[in-house]
């Protein structure tokens, strides 16, 4: 098996370069996602044990409604079925999770304690060395399709097969199969005190207000990231500066919902890719032309968690021991919500 990276393992420019990301399970009636999330928790956990490294932070995640709570119980109910643990708390109990809390506005919470946060960069580094160590071959280069082959500065690569997992350059590649819109998403990172420390505090998502955080993950500070669609982004050429105005909001958003954070100092910041399909689904399909290759991309913002067990359902399609789900197809898609957030 060969890999073919333009940059690094968990490089800066990647989705996957942050430091942290939601591992969650809940994704509303949506059942194979859920299911999906499940596994690959459990094969996250095996590389740890394999690569004896820390992976995962087992935090739980919290989720705050305000008028959507249809789907936390259609959440609920999907998460009860894979025998997933979950607690539906009215807002004023949810403040036991949180060293300060303001309920106000809020309808009920989803608490999942089995779900958490994983350390994406160290995660995606751990995982190339893992594959090297069992026979990968790693080539640094910038890979372009040539046909039903891969050309690779100046040379052509064959295979088998070939898959290209190209994150946010999957829509520069293959930009009249895909529909995928790369935007620009910004994080914030805030100095609080050590109560704020994951996992004793869990992750939070606001469903209708389109925000989420994470508690302070080996003493990088408390995250917080509005979760609106930003501008669109070159994944090589665009800087990472964050701006002003997306930071307000973040903070005005502390100050409501965790008080005690109102005047916490911004301790860090980066912009991050999000690569967006109009239904927040994969894209997971074989090339039209080249039955030999497939695309797989459009994390949606919410992509990494579910890394593993797709490398598996793809493995399953490449063996056609499993028909390709046509959601995931390159076909027209009519925009929608809700898997991420309401947006």
């Amino acid at each position: 098996m060969t890999l073919v990276e333009a940059y690094t393992p968990g490089h800066v420019r990647a989705a996957s370069g942050g430091e942290t990301r939601l591992l969650r399970f809940s994704h509303g009636p949506d059942d194979w996602y859920t299911g999906t999330a499940k596994r690959a928790l459990e094969l996250w956990r095996e590389l740890e044990r394999e690569a004896r490294a820390e992976l995962f932070v087992p935090s739980g995640v919290a989720w705050f409604f305000e008028d959507s709570e249809g789907w936390a119980l259609e959440s609920a109910r999907s998460l009860a079925e894979e025998g997933l643990e979950t607690e539906l708390l009215a807002p004023e109990e949810a403040g036991r999770l949180f060293p300060s809390f303001d309920p106000t506005g809020l309808r009920s919470v989803l608490f999942e304690p089995g779900a958490g946060v994983l350390r994406a960069r160290k995660a995606t580094r751990v995982l190339a060395e893992h594959a090297v160590a069992r026979g990968t071959r790693v080539v640094q280069g910038r890979a372009t399709p040539a046909g039903g082959a891969v050309a690779l500065d100046g040379e052509t690569l064959e295979a088998d097969r070939v898959v290209w997992a190209c994150g946010a350059w999957l829509a520069q590649l293959f930009p009249e199969l895909v529909q995928l819109t790369v935007t620009r998403q910004e994080v914030f990172f805030f100095g609080a005190p050590p109560a704020w420390q994951a996992p004793a505090v869990p992750a939070w998502i606001d469903f209708d207000a389109g925000i989420y955080g994470v508690g302070d993950v080996d003493g990088r500070g408390f995250k917080a990231s509005p979760d609106e669609h930003g501008p669109p982004l070159d994944p090589d050429a665009d800087d990472r500066v964050v701006s002003a105005e997306t930071e307000q909001v973040a903070r005005e958003y502390l100050g409501r919902r965790f008080p005690a954070l109102a005047n916490a100092p911004l301790v860090g910041s980066r912009a991050c890719p999000y690569s967006l399909t109009p239904d927040q689904n994969f894209v997971i399909a074989p090339h039209p032309e080249h039955e030999s290759i497939w695309l797989l991309g459009g994390g949606s913002g919410h992509g990494f968690k579910h890394g593993p067990a797709l490398a598996e359902y793809v493995e399953r399609l490449l063996k056609k021991d499993e028909e390709p789900d046509p959601r995931f197809s390159l076909e027209d898609r009519k925009p929608r919500g809700g898997l991420r957030t309401r947006n």
